[in-house]
């Protein structure tokens, strides 16, 4: 009696086992998987002061349009091989003006660029003022 409960469909109990096994050994890895990840995937940010802010108008626009401040500080994070390399002409700040009107007291969003695998984190400031010349 107490032999047939570990002899019968031992075929059945072994593959039971063996199953068990393989999913708590899929579960394991999928678990411990982003831990890995984190770690390779490292980080490291930068930051650039007097950052140049660059002006974009139409080419039919003959303002000489003036930005306040003219340097922004910009900070970068990314990959420790892509930061390695990365070279603050690189970074573009810049002012689209290509659709505004004369305006008093103009405050724009500074876009930034950069090559891939770069994330901004912080533009300072992120608003700049224009200044549009009077007309001649």
């Amino acid at each position: 009696m107490l032999r047939d409960l570990f002899i019968k469909d031992l075929g059945w109990k072994l593959f039971s086992l063996l199953l068990a096994m393989f999913i708590w050994l899929t579960v394991h890895k999928i678990i411990e998987e982003p831990k890995v990840a984190d770690a390779s995937s490292a980080s490291s940010s930068v930051t650039y002061s007097s950052q140049p802010v660059l002006v974009v108008a139409t080419a039919e626009d003959v303002h000489l349009y003036r930005v306040v401040p003219n340097t922004v500080s910009v900070t970068v994070s990314g990959p420790a091989e892509v930061m390695a390399v990365l070279q603050q002409n690189q970074i573009r700040a810049t002012v689209d003006l290509t659709d505004i009107e004369s305006a008093k007291d103009l405050k724009r969003r500074v876009d930034i660029s950069g090559p891939s695998g770069i994330t901004l984190i912080r533009v300072d400031p992120p608003l700049v003022g224009v200044i549009i010349p009077p007309k001649r």
